[in-house]
């Protein structure tokens, strides 16, 4: 499979002259399997640019949108995604085992006056929303599977398998923190044990976090450490902070990849950015 990534930030776009290296778009990531299924996963600013980039294929029609949570940062993109307006497009939302209304209501209530000038009733794409399988869902030649994570109001990671390959997706997850219906910290390595790759909330110094503890983020210590235990393949840094700038952010990179190092560990370290292509 290979994954795009159209946006990275966490909690807010920010766009300027310091974030350019890794992007200032919020959380959205694109899933392309070898089938040729799309997959979506959050509806950050990012999903924008995506948007257009999916219009010049005329091939594709079926897109499924994944919802890790509604928080506005994973949200805030999808009044400004072009296909969800073209009677063309087939596009199934999903999330973790929760309602259909509530996939619903979370789209359509941050396009309601006086927030929005267009109402979702605008948009003429067939929209299927689908209430999650909290096993797993078969999607084109892949398993994807759900998992609670530790944030507040709730959110959801994702594991995508598809022959012999896993990837797994934990944006907006604190480690140092127990949020109410999270999991054991074992049941999370489990969950991310051998994935070949895994993108991984790290938005926060241990300096930081001292005044961010609850929040529901982690810090670039424990995300490392946690990538070490699940002895993951590959890990990416994901979630920059909006204060956090490209050359803070080679700093920060620079120390996990020390601490690897250090602990004779073999997983790949690297910060993700915006626009770039992983292949798993």
């Amino acid at each position: 499979m290979k994954i795009r990534i159209w946006g990275c930030r966490g909690s807010l776009p920010t766009p300027g002259p310091n974030t350019i290296k890794y992007g200032g778009n919020t959380t959205c990531v694109e899933v392309r399997l070898n089938d040729g299924s799309v997959i979506i996963l959050d509806a950050g600013s990012g999903i924008r640019n995506l948007g257009k980039a999916l219009i010049k294929e005329e091939n594709i029609t079926i897109i499924h949108l994944f919802l890790t949570h509604a928080h506005w940062d994973h949200l805030m993109g999808f009044p400004f995604f072009r296909p969800a307006y073209l009677e063309r497009y087939k596009i199934h939302v999903r999330g973790g085992p929760r309602a259909k209304r509530s996939l619903r209501n979370y789209l359509r209530h941050q396009m309601e006056a006086p927030y929005f000038p267009v109402r979702f009733d605008a948009m003429k794409a067939d929209f299927v929303f689908t209430e999650g399988d909290p096993e797993k869902r078969i999607i084109g030649s892949a398993e994807v599977v759900p998992i609670r994570l530790n944030h507040p109001n709730g959110s959801y990671g994702i594991k995508i398998m598809e022959e012999g390959k896993a990837f797994v997706f934990f944006t907006d997850h604190e480690l140092d923190f127990m949020h109410e219906r999270s999991l054991e910290s074992n049941g999370y390595v489990s969950f991310c044990k051998g994935a070949d790759l895994l993108l991984h909330d790290a938005q926060y110094t241990d300096k930081e976090y001292r005044l961010t503890r609850g929040w529901g983020h982690s810090t670039f210590n424990s995300a490392t450490d946690f990538s070490m235990k699940a002895e993951v393949r590959r890990f990416g840094i994901f979630h920059h902070d909006p204060d956090h700038t490209d050359e803070q952010i080679d700093m920060y990179l620079s120390l996990c990849q020390k601490i690897i190092t250090e602990a004779n560990s073999t997983v790949d370290c690297f910060a993700v950015q915006e626009g770039m292509e992983l292949w798993v």
